[in-house]
């Protein structure tokens, strides 16, 4: 193992996160927020302070990334990302608890947009750009950035570029992946300013508009209100919030295809068609749940615009609410409940289990039924034209059984700290998928700010976990790994 490259590439990814904050600075000088200001200078100064200390050493080691390699710098980038990207949010004051902080940050890198602010719309206009920020890059992924600016990753660049994009069919968009990575942010940033300014244009602010911008492309949550974008009350803003959510959740492939001509292969992919109709389908029974429940959702209109937000939030895990769904009948809360593990496609901004993991699944389970009256038979997997291969059938069933394992035991840490059943696997639920808001007490109007420390860190890590998929983690526990590096 290469630990002098691992370093260069950390103190590299420090120092990027050093001029990332830096930026928001432009807000706190032109709004004259003096404390604000050295907030972000001392967070900037020791970020970038430490990623020279990391760079240096190995600055002169330059050279392919081995697999292993790419593996331990996935995970310790992630662990960086959370403990420098807090430091804002203490020298800011917004938190005086060090796993608060650290919550928060990967909370927003991880895009899961739960949150353990009480009274947000109280923090400065700097903090708030920081908060939408960690959204915007950890959305598509500073590690691809990092892929589609450095070109001598080699093999590990591919296994980066992988972890990166969750999901279990990653195909390429080009022949090479810095072409790759370089066509999805240049996709995501067009996505991001045309939002910025539809947003602006329905009167919001330019920071607000940047910013809520920023969260829902990366599908976050973030907002800069109290009662998150539903604080706005404007039907036109949650159409077009409605509108780039359900964008984000769609496998930025698929854009890439209707740029070089083929909307029609765009149209008929498999995943896509299964997105829209749970959206659809789901929308229309939630309309019909909540439809006359009372004042505010007395009319159609209002009933189809807070279900069909509510669901897409959900469904792309956003965790934007312009409704409070905990008080919704029971029927509807199970469908959101359940699609929260559902999560967006794979290769977009969303988080979740990935819709084609269960498409695969349900297209396994059929193949070991029909073995059982035909077991000479031999049945290949397919989605649409693409065939399956075993290992990745593997790998998602690999993947369904650490889920459901960390499920597990996270819910039984909570409940032994004292949280109620449906409060602590929903919390876990929301943090393991990058959902952001849960049921019962971290319910779409509540926040995790009650929970103990112990459980803000099982549930910082969970959020970790969740985001690289689980693997990239957990084979860092074999020892063989190490031996073998």
């Amino acid at each position: 193992m290469h630990y002098l490259r691992i370093a260069r590439l950390l103190g590299i990814l420090l120092l990027v996160l050093a001029a990332c904050m830096a930026t928001s600075l432009v807000w706190t000088i032109a709004l004259d927020d003096y404390a604000s200001t050295l907030a972000f200078l001392a967070s900037a100064g020791i970020t970038a302070a430490c990623g020279g200390a990391l760079w240096f050493p190995g600055r002169q080691s330059v050279g392919t990334l081995l697999r292993s390699d790419a593996i331990v710098l996935v995970t310790m980038s992630w662990l960086l990302l959370g403990a420098f990207g807090g430091l804002p949010y203490l020298f800011d004051g917004a938190f005086t608890n060090p796993a608060d902080a650290y919550f928060e940050a990967v909370s927003g890198f991880t895009t899961t947009g739960s949150t353990v602010m009480v009274e947000i719309a109280d923090h400065s206009h700097g903090l708030h750009w920081w908060r939408a920020l960690t959204h915007w890059l950890g959305g598509m992924g500073i590690i691809v950035l990092f892929v589609a600016i450095f070109p001598q990753l080699g093999v590990g660049g591919k296994f980066l570029f992988k972890s990166e994009v969750p999901g279990p069919i990653t195909e390429g968009l080009k022949p090479k992946i810095k072409q790759t990575a370089s066509t999805l942010w240049w996709i995501y940033v067009s996505l991001t300013l045309i939002e910025t300014l539809v947003l602006w244009a329905l009167g919001m602010t330019l920071h607000e508009a940047i910013t809520h911008a920023f969260a829902t492309m990366a599908t976050g949550g973030f907002s800069t209100r109290n009662g998150s974008v539903g604080e706005f009350d404007s039907a036109s803003i949650d159409i077009v919030i409605t509108a780039f959510m359900l964008i984000a959740g769609i496998n930025f492939s698929l854009f890439y295809e209707v740029m070089r001509g083929r909307a029609r292969r765009a149209l008929v992919d498999r995943e896509l068609l299964a997105y829209l109709f749970i959206i659809a389908s789901t929308t229309l029974v939630i309309t019909a749940s909540i439809w006359g429940m009372d004042a505010r959702h007395a009319s159609l209109f209002d009933s189809i615009r807070y279900s069909a937000f509510q669901v897409v939030a959900v469904l792309t895990t956003t965790g934007f609410g312009t409704d409070d769904f905990a008080l919704y009948p029971p029927l509807p809360q199970l469908l959101l409940i359940f699609m929260m593990f559902s999560g967006g496609m794979a290769g977009s901004t969303a988080g979740g289990m990935k819709i084609v993991r269960f498409l695969v699944l349900g297209k396994a389970i059929y193949a070991e039924v029909y073995k059982i009256f035909r077991p000479q038979s031999v049945m290949s997997i397919r989605l649409g034209h693409s065939v399956i291969s075993p290992d990745t059938v593997s790998a998602i069933l690999a993947f369904f059984a650490l889920g459901i394992f960390t499920f597990v035991i996270a819910s039984l840490y909570l409940t032994f700290l004292g949280c109620d059943v449906l409060t602590a696997t929903t919390a876990v639920a929301a943090t393991l998928f990058n959902i952001g808001p849960g049921l019962g007490l971290v319910g779409p109007t509540q926040n995790f700010a009650f929970l103990p420390t112990t459980g803000k860190v099982v549930l910082s890590v969970c959020m970790i976990l969740g985001r690289l998929e689980f693997m990239t983690v957990f084979v860092l526990l074999l020892p063989d790994f190490w031996r073998r590096a």
